[in-house]
């Protein structure tokens, strides 16, 4: 997708057969669960599958012709790897046009194989970036919980889980309970977030932007940007020499 292209559920044409568009956004939809490079493409489209339009239709054929040039893209799981986890959420505020809702991703590693991934529009809207990010981290938080129980029933004790973040300003929410006073709208997300760090199970780190993997989930990006973060998230082509 185009970067800083922004969609408008009444601007442009109404497609006078909505078959197809429906017909095709449910089939990339089914796509995302291997192809997660399209998953934020995927998320933008499927909120127009009521009332959609000429350019809707035109950025769901672009992500058709990226398709059709990777056709063999998939995830690789290497046969031997370490049990550290590790996570990357994101968010982008105020994204959606219509409602001003923000979108937050994360993206989840056992090892440098992706196991969890995803894009979603929150459900209400939010009043600061650093509250859009401390949601992401929560949202991020509650998947690692799962993936790590789901690892303990299998035997598996993973260790301390790596969870990174590019806003300063929900690291220090997470790191200091003075913050939280100032926070009570998001109690519930803090004490989520902060239990998990007292009881060992979770550590926190700051990346910067450009080194930031959610970014694939929750805007688009440009050539420069997209390529080389989808090289770190073990998507490999099988017809590449």
């Amino acid at each position: 997708m185009e970067p800083n292209v922004k969609f408008f559920k009444d601007s442009g044409q109404i497609l006078d057969d909505p078959t197809a568009y429906r017909r095709l956004v449910r089939r990339l939809l089914y796509l995302t669960i291997s192809r997660r490079d399209i998953l934020f493409a995927v998320q933008v489209l499927i909120q127009f599958m009521d009332k959609h339009r000429v350019p809707h239709l035109t950025v769901a054929t672009r992500v058709l012709r990226y398709i059709k040039a990777s056709p063999a893209q998939g995830l690789f799981f290497p046969v031997i790897s370490s049990l550290k986890m590790k996570a990357f959420c994101d968010f982008d505020w105020a994204r959606c046009v219509d409602s001003r809702r923000l979108v937050t991703g994360y993206c989840v590693f056992l090892d440098n194989s992706l196991i969890s991934w995803k894009s979603k529009k929150q459900t209400t809207v939010s009043r600061s970036s650093a509250e859009d990010e401390y949601k992401a981290m929560a949202s991020t938080c509650c998947e690692i919980v799962w993936l790590r129980t789901l690892l303990q029933d299998l035997q598996v004790l993973p260790q301390t889980i790596l969870l990174y973040c590019d806003s300063k300003a929900a690291l220090h929410i997470a790191a200091n309970p003075v913050y939280h006073e100032r926070t009570k709208h998001i109690h519930i997300d803090c004490h989520v977030v902060r239990e998990k760090i007292q009881l060992g199970i979770l550590r926190t780190f700051h990346v910067s932007s450009k080194h930031q993997l959610a970014d694939i989930f929750t805007k688009a990006l440009g050539f420069s940007l997209f390529y080389p973060l989808l090289s770190k998230m073990s998507l490999h082509n099988i017809y590449s020499p």
